[in-house]
């Protein structure tokens, strides 16, 4: 046994618990299952042109060589990044945590109190700093978050709006150029007309149903958008406003003023640069928008025995059920960095944010005040962190990279400076000296930072925050380490036991992976930062990228968007701008099974294409004849078809080949939504399908750690007629010769995290991966095979196979009076997390093991169902007091002097042998979701609301 192999650690059965388990599902060997699972027709010839495998302690070694090539200057380019404190009683305990970072979105709430507690910290957080009534639970960054601010100003524009069509959006041209793009990219396919211009000369013309604004601006001006808010309320114009949240410790609250929507990026509150990403962004606004609000909202609401509870709220506004009507498609949030913040905010508490605050501004001021002796102009007439200084930009960027200073240059004759938390007394000075030696003068030397005050007095905070006793009780290390615990107790994570989510492929995050995200080499890089200071990242991604292209089979990839649900945007915008460049454009017709995942027609629609729905067949495929039909109907304006594979319901589907080419036969291209791509690498790919572009979850295939709901990871990969039209960006070139605009905010998206993809590429190599695939297509087949005869799997493939998932059909059981979510809930008394439930069939079960569980750990999975499916068989309609139905049992009602029901604590709390072993308790008993959408309450209020409502 070679210990020292990846693939050995990161793949649970080993070999004897493989050929027990081939024995088991009736098989003489591993090729015998794939060559019955997979068609013969899509599999490679070849396997993958990799490099060899690396051990974990070679990769670490290599990746820490790699880190030496970034170099560490000094940052004060700003353009909403920014040095920060990362406090290490957060990183070790929440960044380093599997505790935190390997937990799944928090969709089964009872086992999952304690991110949805610190998630409402972060709500509470932003509407306490906006001055909003309302806020989600994070979004994917700044840029985005705006973009999402401009849909929902256009969705919800009044009944006169709408019948005139308005639809110019004004654009302050103090917006961060990112930003710009990301609006430019996101507004043409829905019809928006974008207007950039200087704020103090817009005329609030009725031809405008919003506006934006950038508070303080790009250059650090801190302009008056009280007035402007105010005129344009008067002309039924609706204001979004991109405020730095740092800065709004001192600067009042754009709600005051009576902004729309407010929207940011939450990265100064100890997260790190990550040469941009990943970053939890915030949305605010108004509780009228609560239908229209982007992302996940975070509420209160009570469980059966009426203590209160948390959960996701408001769900049937989300595009998993609105589909193409829904306004964003917003999939994946960033709530490992969102829990991070809000900890960040819970442990300096608004003393502590007022500190560091005092201490930016200061400091900027100081500066400032020196520059302005030495005989420089400084042009910002109020300001938080930023200075705007008319200088020759290149002869002081020669100085500053001399001494390993980063300054951004916006144009020949000017420099701005943004301070930041980390920014001493000594490198104020160095500041100073560099601009003193520019003019040739001697420097001025500041001995201390002085208090002082350059926000114009009509925009300084004058609204308390932070109130609530969370924010004011957890300063010292102790408190805080005993909180974050506290809440982590409350969590099932994959340190627990094993999440068999079908479609979201919960495996193994593995250490090695994870360690190098937490050097400062790596965090420590602005993504703006001139491209050969990033020389180590530059490798990493350049690698990454021709690893994800020789893995799907394609010319080219970008690593850009940062969730699938971006992906999918990008993919479709690339086959938009494809088409545009043949004098196609009118081509809008997209193609989508039935069965898609709801962010596929969500996706569509904000492409601006149209969206015509294919039949599946009974047997769960996608029914030919009818896509054929339709193909040739619409072949004139076909645009594209979306198509996952394995399918949605756990198929290889045998007509792959010819669904491809009947779309390239209409003139349309075929988009592959890579969820399932865990079935794929090593034996196929979407490249020999017949695909044209996929994107891919590298939170699911390639191990980035869900995170309790994101970080998350779309790169889209492309075959060689669309690679000139990866997405660019306005400041770092990237993508192709006819590259679209900007998908996220940063050059290369979450750049942080795509180490630990090419860790996990790096250390499996192509034998390991294809054996990840074959382990992950086993696994699914075996748990199929041990629940035969229990639950009846819906769909498999021609010759009764599951892919790496499968769906079990748990309809039957309504004649026992038992629902899906009963058995979802009394899987948390065995000590797991449910499988996908009703999706994308109700009343089903979505099973997918992966390829890190041990037999061992299915067994015990295995062994949960079915004897669930015996308490299912003693139950009935009349029997509303059964064990199911008043699933999951909690510490405090088995310990509780009374026990009211008709069997034992011991049956509702160890109804297998091996839970007292390794008890997990739901912390809260079922809880009441219509109740918690009734009285909505997304804030930590005090508890006198709660007994109000």
């Amino acid at each position: 046994m070679n210990t020292n192999a990846f693939a050995l650690r990161h793949i649970g059965p080993d070999e004897n618990d493989q050929n027990q388990m081939l024995k088991t599902i009736g098989v003489d060997s591993l090729d015998q299952l794939i060559s019955e699972t997979v068609p013969d027709d899509i599999r490679l010839k070849n396997g993958l042109n990799l490099d060899e495998p690396m051990t974990e302690y070679e990769y670490i070694n290599h990746v820490l060589e790699l880190s030496k090539k970034n170099k560490i200057f000094k940052s004060y380019i700003g353009l909403g990044y920014h040095p920060t404190i990362v406090p290490a009683v957060i990183q070790r305990n929440v960044l380093e945590n599997p505790g935190w970072y390997t937990a799944y979105t928090p969709y089964q709430a009872e086992i999952a109190q304690g991110r949805l507690e610190a998630l409402l910290n972060f709500q509470t957080m932003v509407t306490d700093l906006t001055g909003m009534e309302i806020a989600n639970a994070s979004l994917l960054d700044e840029s985005t978050a705006a973009a999402e601010a401009m849909s929902l100003l256009f969705a919800v524009r009044d009944r006169d709006q709408k019948k005139n069509n308005v639809n110019k959006f004004f654009v302050s041209d103090a917006i961060l150029p990112q930003t710009l793009s990301l609006l430019m990219t996101r507004s043409t396919p829905i019809g928006i007309e974008l207007v950039v211009g200087n704020k103090d000369e817009f005329d609030f013309s009725s031809e405008f149903f919003g506006a934006i604004l950038q508070y303080p601006g790009k250059d650090g001006l801190v302009s008056d958008i009280k007035s402007f808010i105010e005129k344009a309320n008067a002309n039924q114009i609706k204001v979004a406003v991109a405020a730095d949240i740092l800065s709004l410790v001192k600067l009042e609250a754009p709600g005051k003023f009576g902004a729309d929507v407010v929207v940011g990026t939450t990265q100064r509150f100890g997260i790190p640069m990550g040469y941009g990403g990943p970053h939890a962004a915030y949305f605010a606004t108004k509780e009228a928008y609560k239908r229209d609000l982007p992302g996940r909202i975070i509420g209160v609401t009570k469980d059966m025995n009426g203590n209160r509870a948390l959960r996701m709220a408001l769900q049937t506004r989300e595009q998993h059920i609105k589909r193409d009507k829904a306004t964003s498609n917003i999939c994946t949030a960033q709530v490992l960095l969102a829990v991070m913040a809000s900890m960040y905010a819970v442990y300096h508490g608004p003393k502590g944010l007022t500190f560091i605050a005092d201490k930016v501004h200061n400091t900027a001021s100081s500066v400032a005040k020196a520059l302005t002796q030495l005989g420089y102009k400084q042009k910002n007439t109020s300001f938080f962190d930023t200075i705007k200084i008319e200088a020759n930009a290149e002869n002081i960027k020669k100085i500053a990279e001399r001494h390993e200073v980063n300054f951004f240059y916006p144009n020949a004759d000017t420099v701005t400076i943004s301070i930041n938390q980390t920014t001493s007394l000594q490198d104020a000075n160095k500041i100073i000296a560099i601009f003193a030696e520019n003019r040739e003068k001697e420097t001025i030397t500041l001995t201390a930072i002085e208090d002082a005050n350059n926000i114009n007095a009509d925009l300084q905070r004058q609204t308390e925050f932070l109130t609530l006793d969370v924010f004011n009780k957890h300063h010292s290390e102790t408190e805080l380490m005993r909180y974050i615990k506290m809440l982590e107790r409350k969590d099932l994570s994959l340190n627990h036991s094993m999440i068999a989510l079908g479609s979201c492929t919960m495996k193994l995050n593995a250490a090695a992976e994870m360690l190098p995200l937490s050097w400062p080499n790596w965090g420590s890089i602005h993504p703006f930062c001139p491209i050969e200071q990033a020389e180590g990242y530059q490798i990493v991604l350049k690698a990454l990228e021709e690893q994800l292209t020789e893995i799907t089979g394609f010319a080219g990839t970008s690593l850009q968007p940062n969730s699938g649900a971006q992906g999918e945007f990008a993919g479709l915008m690339v086959i938009k701008a494809y088409h545009e460049s043949r004098n196609e454009g009118h081509r809008n017709i997209c193609l989508i099974p039935s069965s898609a995942h709801g962010t596929n027609p969500a996706s569509a629609v904000m492409a601006g294409m149209k969206v015509v729905v294919t039949k599946s067949t009974e047997e769960g495929n996608i029914d030919v004849d009818d896509l054929r039909e339709k193909a040739i109907k619409h072949k004139d304006n076909l645009s594209c078809l979306m198509v996952t594979y394995p399918s949605t319901h756990g198929v290889y589907e045998s007509a792959i080949k010819e669904i491809t080419q009947i779309i390239h036969d209409n003139g349309g291209q075929v988009y592959m939504d890579g969820a399932n791509m865990n079935a794929q690498v090593g034996l196929t790919n979407p490249g020999n399908i017949g695909a044209d572009v996929c994107h891919l979850n590298l939170h699911k295939t390639f191990a980035i750690p869900h995170g309790g709901g994101g970080p998350g990871v779309g790169p889209i990969c492309v075959a060689e007629q669309l690679v000139p039209f990866l997405p660019g960006n306005p400041l770092i070139k990237t993508g192709g010769d006819q590259a679209i605009t900007a998908i996220s905010a940063a050059p290369f998206g979450s750049s942080l995290v795509c180490l630990i993809s090419y860790g996990y590429i790096k250390m499996l190599g192509a034998e390991g991966l294809t054996k990840a695939t074959t382990t992950a297509i086993l696994n699914a087949n075996y748990i199929k095979q041990r629940l035969q005869g229990h639950f009846d799997t819906l769909y498999s493939g021609e010759r009764g196979r599951a892919a790496h998932e499968m769906i079990v059909d748990c309809r039957p059981f309504k004649e026992n009076g038992i629902e899906v979510t009963d058995i979802a809930k009394r899987l948390m008394d065995y000590g797991f997390h449910a499988p996908t439930v009703s999706f994308p069939v109700a009343g089903t079960l979505m099973i997918e093991p992966t390829e890190s569980e041990s037999k061992e750990e299915m067994d015990r999975f295995c062994d949960a169902l079915i004897s669930i499916k015996k308490e299912i068989d003693n139950a009935s309609k009349d029997d509303v007091q059964n064990v199911l139905k008043n699933a999951p049992h909690t510490l405090a009602m088995l310990t509780a002097d009374q026990w009211d029901f008709p069997y034992s604590r011991e049956t509702a709390a160890y109804p297998l042998d091996y839970i007292a072993e390794n008890k997990f308790w739901p912390s809260v008993r079922r809880v009441d979701d219509a109740y918690g959408d009734r009285n909505l309450i997304c804030t930590c209020a005090p508890i006198e609301d709660y007994m109000e409502a």
